[in-house]
C-alpha cells in the first residue's frame, strides 16, 4: 500500500535500513554499493537507505566507512540514486559522525582501535572528538573535547553534507543519533559530562542534537522528509532510559522530524 511522506509518495511500507558495508574507497561508494543497494530496488522495496555516511573525514569509524565530506563524492552517489529511482525506489541517506568511536579497524577486528603499527599498512590512526574527554573503551585513545567553536564547525559539516546529499539525488535524510556515535554521546550522561550549556540535564544534552537537526531541516527542502535514529536505552545504570527516549523523540518531532528510527 502506498504511503505519503511530506511531498513524497512511496510505493509500499518496505524500508531497507542503513547497513554499514566497510567497502568504501576513500569515503566514496563503489560498484559494491551499486549492486548491494540496487538489488533492493529491483526486489520492490519502497525506500532504500545508504549506510551511515560520515559528514567529515575524521567522522568515519574505519578507513572503509562511507563519507560525503567532499564534492567528488556527489557523482559517485548520483550513479546509485539514479538507479534506485529508475527502478521505483526512493533513495535515502543516513548522515552520521562517529565522534569518539573513530579511528578503528573493521568489525572483523572487533573495531580494534588503530595504532602506529597500522600506519605501516596505510591506516594511520587519528584522534576522535566527543563532548567530554572520555575514551569509549580501555584500549582506545582519549578523544578531544569539542569546544563551542568546534561544535559550530561540526554543525557546518553536517549542513554541507546534507547539501551534497541533495545534489547527489537523495529524497530522505536521516540523522544517526544512536549506537554510541557523536549525537548519542551528547545525549548520554555516560559520555557527556560537560558543565556548559551542552551538558547536565537532558534538555541541555539535547542542545547539540537539536542544533544539528535544525541546521539540516533548514537545508533540506520542506517537501522532503527527515528522520532521526535514536537508541531506546543505554542498557547501563545511569544512562539513557526508555522514558528519556520518549522525551528525545518528542523534542525532535517538535523540531520538524517526520520519523523516529528506534534502535538500541
Amino acid at each position: 500500500t502506498p504511503v505519503a511522506l511530506r511531498g513524497l509518495t512511496v510505493r509500499n511500507r518496505v524500508v531497507v535500513s542503513p547497513m554499514c558495508q566497510y567497502s568504501s574507497a576513500d569515503g566514496g561508494p563503489t560498484d559494491w554499493h551499486l549492486v548491494h543497494l540496487g538489488k533492493f530496488a529491483l526486489g520492490g522495496a519502497a525506500i532504500v537507505f545508504c549506510e551511515e555516511t560520515a559528514v567529515e573525514e575524521r567522522a568515519r569509524k574505519t578507513y572503509g566507512c562511507a563519507g560525503i565530506y567532499a564534492d567528488r563524492c556527489i557523482p559517485m552517489y548520483r550513479r546509485i540514486t539514479d538507479f534506485l529511482r529508475q527502478h521505483g525506489a526512493i533513495p535515502a541517506m543516513q548522515l552520521g559522525h562517529a565522534g569518539r568511536k573513530a579511528s578503528c579497524g573493521p568489525p572483523w577486528t572487533n573495531f580494534k582501535p588503530l595504532t602506529d603499527e597500522d600506519a605501516k599498512y596505510g591506516m594511520r590512526p587519528w584522534r576522535g572528538v566527543s563532548p567530554s574527554p572520555l575514551a569509549p573503551r580501555a584500549d582506545a585513545q582519549t578523544p578531544l573535547e569539542l569546544s563551542v567553536d568546534e561544535i559550530r564547525r561540526v554543525i557546518a559539516a553536517w549542513r554541507e553534507a546534507a547539501q551534497r546529499s541533495l545534489d547527489a539525488g537523495f529524497d530522505i535524510c536521516e540523522i544517526h543519533g544512536a549506537h554510541g556515535y557523536l549525537i548519542h554521546q551528547f545525549l548520554s550522561p555516560l559520555a557527556n559530562q560537560r558543565t556548559d550549556a551542552y551538558g547536565g540535564t537532558l534538555e541541555s544534552r539535547l542542545r547539540f542534537p537539536l542544533e544539528v537537526f535544525g541546521a539540516l531541516r533548514k537545508a533540506w527542502p520542506d517537501a522532503k522528509p527527515m528522520s532521526v535514529r535514536i537508541s531506546a536505552t543505554d542498557w547501563q545504570d545511569g544512562g539513557l532510559t526508555g522514558d528519556d527516549a520518549v522525551k528525545v523523540a518528542r523534542a525532535f518531532a517538535e523540531a520538524g522530524c517526520d520519523l523516529i528510527d528506534v534502535s538500541t
